[in-house]
């Protein structure tokens, strides 16, 4: 992810002949699809909320793996939207994104709805707010959870701290694993409104459909905030060499220069 600030609509990226706007949709459809046939499966068995946790986290950690280096590994609107506002990628690009993110959500699920039988299905992990938690409980919970993802991807892939492009999955994938671990309980861990649009979609309930994606996205505009104006370092300017040191190796050129003709006349 880099640092710089681009703000722009992208109608140069849908005439750009190398397509890579559309490799980049397509790896979104992909990672979102494994996301969703995993996470969905995992969830049609009875383990507890620990093991649904793990299937989360590792299935985010796997897709982004895949696909993070042609699309940079979104895999959630909430994430796409906060490198938006960071000026990080194109409008247009956004929009298409989003839409490949539901589009990959939706089939995820369908699949793995239309291979097992629906005496499996148990729900396909679709999210729903528990008995006495309320539309607005839960958009607390999932703002939260929105912060908390968007934050860890800023860090994960802050251009200040390069090493840790080499963790930066699997990072992502255990704050994902952290947020059901807390949540899971009382609103099934949305974080993720392409996810939850797919489980929607597949079991026809739109119940609170609202509060899994206005939750993640603003607690994905608020980070972005104390991101780039609190923890966000300024780029380090290049170092000048001093004239002195300039000196110094010139001199040392020089002198190599020198014994170089005195080896070819010897």
């Amino acid at each position: 992810m880099s640092s710089t600030s681009r703000y722009s609509i992208g109608l140069d990226e849908l005439q750009c002949k190398k397509r890579h706007l559309w490799r980049s949709m397509a790896a979104e459809f992909l990672g979102n699809f494994i996301l969703n046939f995993f996470a969905s499966g995992a969830c049609t068995q009875p383990e507890d909320g620990t093991f649904k946790a793990l299937s989360f986290g590792f299935g985010i950690f796997a897709a982004i793996t895949i696909v993070g280096h042609l699309s940079g590994g979104h895999i959630n609107p909430a994430v796409t939207i906060a490198m938006l506002l960071a000026g990080r990628l194109s409008l247009i690009r956004a929009i298409l994104y989003i839409l490949a993110q539901c589009f990959g959500s939706l089939a995820g699920t369908s699949t793995i709805k239309g291979i097992l039988d629906e005496a499996y299905h148990n729900g396909l992990g679709h999210n729903r707010l528990a008995e006495n938690v309320s539309e607005f409980q839960g958009f607390g919970i999932e703002f939260v959870l929105g912060l908390l993802l968007v934050l860890t991807v800023f860090g994960a892939c802050d251009a200040n701290k390069p090493d840790n492009r080499f963790t930066a999955p699997f990072a992502i994938g255990m704050c994902v694993t952290l947020g059901h671990l807390g949540t899971i309980r009382y609103t099934g861990t949305g974080m993720n409104p392409a996810r939850t649009f797919g489980t929607a979609y597949a079991t026809n309930n739109w119940k609170s459909h609202w509060v899994f994606w206005a939750g993640p996205i603003l607690g994905a505009v608020v980070a972005t905030l104390i991101y780039l104006q609190i923890l966000e370092l300024p780029a380090e300017p290049p170092k000048t060499t001093e004239a002195s040191d300039k000196y110094r190796i010139h001199a040392y050129e020089r002198e190599l220069k020198k014994l170089d003709t005195t080896r070819v006349f010897a």
